[in-house]
């Protein structure tokens, strides 16, 4: 299996800092958070057995993004939705609460749980299954009722950029599975 190399994970395709001034609208914002984890879990999957290091650290890249990605949308956009959506459409909120508390418990795995060890490979497998499901859901009915509901998704997209922003400002460089100091 070729190795997969840590410098290769998407910081490119997700900068730290964007100006909250040139911030996409809350919905390409999110979509391109999807996109980075998923991709995450691709390098992930492309990474050879052994090659522990570069797998820990696609797991600490997934655990930051995914921490600082649920905050937001817990603190955000999760608030407007319920604001903005219908009665009917309330328990779609509620769902993503939901499965944000599992990845959540998978994600505190990861402070004790080490690459190589039992278990790694299959918690991280279970969390990129979960995800994709969330993403699936999000993509596929929150966001379209939200494109429907009148929110205002430029001012969201930029609130939402704003605390992205702060939160990956106290994310230490290659310092290690960093995703509890951010709560």
């Amino acid at each position: 299996m070729p190795r997969v190399t840590p410098s290769r994970t998407p910081d490119t395709a997700t900068p730290r800092h964007t100006e909250a001034a040139d911030a996409p609208d809350a919905i390409s914002l999110l979509k391109r958070d999807h996109q980075a984890v998923k991709h995450i879990f691709e390098l992930f999957q492309k990474t050879a057995k052994d090659d522990l290091d570069a797998r820990a650290t696609f797991v600490r890249r997934a655990c930051e993004e995914l921490t600082i990605h649920a905050m937001i949308e817990e603190e955000l956009l999760y608030p407007a939705a319920k604001e903005a959506l219908d009665q009917d459409d309330r328990p779609d909120v509620e769902e993503a609460y939901i499965e944000h508390f599992l990845v959540k418990v998978l994600i505190e795995k990861f402070v004790t749980l080490k690459a190589g060890e039992p278990g790694f490979d299959a918690t991280f497998k279970v969390l990129s299954e979960m995800v994709s499901h969330h993403i699936k859901e999000e993509e596929s009915e929150l966001f379209p009722k939200l494109k429907q509901s009148g929110v205002d998704l430029a001012e969201l997209g930029k609130k939402l950029q704003r605390r992205k922003d702060a939160l990956n400002s106290r994310v230490p460089k290659d310092a290690g599975d960093n995703t509890m100091s951010l709560h």
